[in-house]
């Protein structure tokens, strides 16, 4: 592989997407991970000469592994894993099930040691090595509904501060970011009057857009004196 090749997971959409065509444009061969079925058109249509998707549950440890010895076996050792893949499943405490909690826990938290734990090795090989967690502001806010994504979240942020400490003596950074409120199909379907009151609380009046996410992996991608930061890109709601 003559280009610096990345892993990016739930990458078909959204701002896992809007990374993996940055990075491509940035000269990385990019690995994108989904969950969702998807018919073979529409993962052609997805596809190209440098960005490639596989099927790949982060919440399953062993199904992460094999993942990692394939891509290696395949492409080489990576340089790049940025952890994105992520699921909400909102609801008060008091009506909130047990599976809505764990399964929460299982892909945004667990996934995230799972990938990391599966291409660590690997990006200890590689140059210019670097993990970006896609963390989220309601980790450090907290909100209402969102207790399980809120923990999930938080440990996100504490995780990889943790592991930025294991892999320096590597040269290894791992960095995250923290969104905002950000244009997605997800904000697409909310009701008009609760946009409003969302952006009553962002000083920039505007919600984010997923390319501000894909930019700051740029931007952290190239900081090579940055290891164990969340770097918040909301629009100042977290001020």
């Amino acid at each position: 592989m003559d280009k610096p090749l990345a892993v990016v997971s739930g990458a078909t959409k959204g701002i896992g997407l809007a990374i993996s065509k940055k990075l491509v444009s940035m000269g990385y061969f990019v690995i994108g991970t989904y969950i969702s079925s998807y018919d073979p058109e529409t993962l052609h249509q997805l596809e190209s000469d440098h960005f490639k998707l596989y099927q790949v549950n982060a919440s399953d440890y062993e199904k992460t592994q094999d993942f990692a010895k394939d891509i290696k076996n395949r492409y080489g050792n990576v340089s790049l894993l940025v952890n994105n893949a992520g699921i909400v499943k909102d609801n008060l405490l008091i009506m909130m099930k047990e599976d809505e909690f764990d399964r929460v826990i299982d892909v945004n938290l667990k996934g995230v040691f799972n990938m990391s734990k599966a291409f660590s090795r690997q990006l200890m090989k590689s140059d210019n090595a670097s993990i970006i967690n896609i963390a989220s502001v309601i980790g450090m806010m907290g909100n209402v509904g969102q207790s399980n994504y809120a923990a999930a979240k938080a440990g996100v942020i504490g995780f990889s501060k943790s592991l930025a400490k294991e892999l320096a003596s590597r040269q290894v950074r791992v960095n995250a970011i923290a969104p905002g409120f950000i244009e997605t199909e997800m904000t697409d379907t909310l009701e008009a009057s609760l946009k409003d009151k969302i952006l009553e609380n962002i000083p920039l009046k505007r919600l984010g857009q997923t390319q501000d996410i894909a930019d700051t992996v740029a931007f952290l991608v190239n900081a090579n004196y940055i290891t164990g930061q969340t770097i918040s890109v909301c629009g100042g709601l977290n001020i």
